[in-house]
């Protein structure tokens, strides 16, 4: 597979992609929630439009998240070297040059243009993520033109029988950097090229200027965006004081709970309310008193008995062997990764750095461990069982971590309550007000 047969199916690709998308689905995140798959018509000539903020892992959120071999656009310097662009044709990526890049080099821009027509012909998808770079803020920022370009001239090469659908996309972490997180996935409704055909034979710069406005506007839909930069952390962590309890939740997703909080934000400060002030004030104090006290949100206000304090304890230490046995486990697939991702100097790269280093751990590992399970356990069938509790017992070693953080988190909430804490009183006061305020403003909507 290479850059002149980029679009067609290749066997070898769809390989690499089901084992890599089931380390990425089912053991790099713990949850993987996608809404308006019914958006998505395979039949159709697509271009789809992903808001980007967490580097490689948002390419592999839609690549992971629907069937099919999309291909990717991606800056033409990383294509420099003959066999990472062999290796990066082969994973459906084709370069885009820009002016940096030299002015000479952009006209072989005019190969990609006519290869992009190929892509979408062939109805194997094109992803295009119109911001360009990555940037760690929920907010999306001014779209380039690059997508509207190819959209319209392709319709235009092809004397506009394409009828191009671009899907406007919204991807969200619950957190950007770490392993076991959850991923939400929201795809729009289409946007039809063809309602700017018109404007398009006119002014096709005006054209260009109000589809990109379009495909910002549907984007925003399916995201997060927090466009007031000066209260950015308040209303960011907002959405993590009031609807982190549904941060896994599939029926009820937490993406379209934060959104509606945020609209509703939003009026309040429209409406000059001095309830919005007091809400940002409140959302940053309960942070940093929160942080400082290492207590969370959820267990403010929970009284765990000494009884189930004590039972907590004791199946915690009745299941340390298994928590020790699935933690080797971890520290090679998730901590050797995690520990070379921290040398990144780009916080939005992290993820994606340790997400290919423990695939390409798994993918080289686990065969060996396999076949040393089957030589060194006897019978056949406890070798197997031996390789498969690898993974249950990882799975089970990390869920036992986050329930030792609970506990201790309780312990220290107690002893809080017990010395009557001063700092402690203050952040459960403001965390109910806090609470309160934004239950109040919801009410009104």
């Amino acid at each position: 597979m290479g850059k002149n047969n980029i679009e067609k199916f290749s066997l070898g690709y769809a390989l690499v992609k089901a084992v890599t998308g089931f380390w990425h689905n089912n053991f790099f995140y713990r949850k993987i929630i996608v809404l308006g798959l019914e958006n998505i018509n395979p039949g159709d000539h697509l271009i789809f439009a992903p808001n980007h903020q967490n580097a490689l892992m948002d390419a592999l959120a839609v690549l992971f998240t629907h069937k099919g071999q999309p291909v990717f656009l991606a800056r033409a310097d990383i294509f420099k070297k003959k066999l990472i662009a062999s290796i990066l044709y082969f994973l459906k990526i084709l370069p885009v040059y820009r002016i940096r890049d030299g002015f000479s080099s952009l006209k072989g821009n005019d190969e990609i243009f006519l290869k992009t027509i190929d892509v979408i012909r062939n109805k194997s998808g094109l992803v295009i993520l119109p911001e360009g770079d990555h940037a760690g803020f929920r907010r999306l920022r001014q779209l380039k033109k690059g997508i509207c370009r190819v959209a319209f001239q392709s319709e235009e090469a092809t004397n506009f029988s394409l009828n191009i659908k671009i899907i406007p996309i919204g991807i969200e972490f619950s957190d950007y950097i770490k392993f076991r997180e959850v991923l939400t996935v929201a795809y729009g409704k289409p946007i039809e090229v063809s309602e700017y055909y018109d404007i398009y034979r006119d002014s096709p710069e005006k054209a260009l200027n109000e589809l990109r406005e379009r495909i910002s506007r549907e984007i925003k839909k399916m995201m997060i965006n927090i466009e007031s930069q000066e209260d950015y952390e308040a209303i960011n962590e907002l959405r993590n004081i009031v609807n982190n309890r549904f941060t896994d939740d599939s029926r009820q997703p937490r993406l379209q709970k934060d959104k509606l909080l945020i609209e509703n934000i939003n009026k309040l400060k429209e409406s000059g309310s001095s309830t919005y002030e007091k809400i940002c004030i409140l959302a940053v104090d309960v942070k940093r008193r929160s942080g400082e006290l290492k207590t969370g949100y959820a267990n403010l206000d929970s009284r765990l008995s000494l009884f189930m304090m004590a039972a907590g304890v004791a199946g915690l230490i009745i299941t340390l062997p298994v928590f020790l046995y699935g933690a080797i486990f971890n520290l090679i697939f998730a901590g050797i990764p995690t520990m070379q991702s921290r040398k990144i100097k780009d916080p939005q790269f992290r993820s994606s750095i340790s997400y290919g280093i423990s695939a390409a751990m798994a993918i080289l590992l686990t065969p060996l461990i396999l076949i040393l399970s089957l030589v060194l356990i006897k019978p056949l069938w406890l070798g197997l069982l031996i390789f498969f509790s690898f993974s249950v017992a990882a799975l089970f070693s990390w869920r036992w971590s986050e329930l030792y953080s609970k506990l201790m988190e309780s312990f220290r909430i107690r002893m809080y309550r017990r010395k009557h804490n001063i700092e402690f009183s203050i952040l459960r006061r403001n965390h109910k007000k806090l609470l309160n305020l934004v239950d109040s403003i919801m009410d009104e909507k």
